[in-house]
């Protein structure tokens, strides 16, 4: 996938300001799509070029006036036609998984500060997660109605808080393991 069409997708759920598309990647597309500020400008500005976005002027008091961007056709009909090719199925290079196998042949000590940390980050990210999922989806205070864009919005938040909690039950399995190598090579 290009930057492009993560950019498209965003747009389409919200036009708005380059900073706003920004800020939104930081808060969810940011969690499978990464991007810095300085590339989605980038890449927004070669959109504009390509016409797959229109931009207007939006005066501010104060400030600079900031450019709106939303989707031109041209952008629509590259998104459509990126969605209907292929997809490969990705390899899996998971530098974690090696260090676990290599820790065969060295004390397994340092990774399991390494294996606590990781199991730290997707424990956060997972906390995020269903925040994300009770303010916009589920709780009390969410947004009534369904449609299209917020089913498939929700059903990809499922899939990430499906995924971090696979990775937390399999980084527990992991701690076991090298907990138990470890006492056993220590005599304790």
């Amino acid at each position: 996938m290009a930057l492009e069409h993560a950019i498209l997708v965003s747009l389409l759920e919200k036009p708005g300001s380059g900073y706003e598309l920004a800020r939104r990647f930081d808060r969810s597309i940011g969690y499978f799509w990464t991007a810095t500020h300085q590339q989605i400008y980038r890449v927004l500005k070669r959109m504009e070029s390509e016409g797959w976005v229109a931009v207007r002027e939006v005066a501010q008091q104060g400030r600079p006036d900031k450019k709106h961007y939303s989707v031109a056709e041209a952008g629509r009909a590259a998104l459509a036609e990126w969605l209907h090719e292929p997809i490969e199925p990705e390899s899996v290079r998971h530098d974690l998984a090696v260090k676990i196998r290599g820790a065969a042949f060295d004390d397994p000590s340092a990774l399991i500060r390494q294996v606590e940390r990781y199991r730290q980050v997707h424990s956060e990210r997972l906390a995020h997660y269903l925040a994300g999922q009770s303010r916009d989806f589920t709780g009390p205070d969410a947004p009534q109605g369904t449609d299209a864009m917020r089913e498939l919005q929700h059903v990809v938040l499922r899939g990430g808080i499906a995924y971090e909690r696979m990775t937390l039950d399999w980084l527990e399995d992991v701690l076991a393991t090298l907990r138990r190598i470890q006492a056993a090579r220590t005599g304790r």
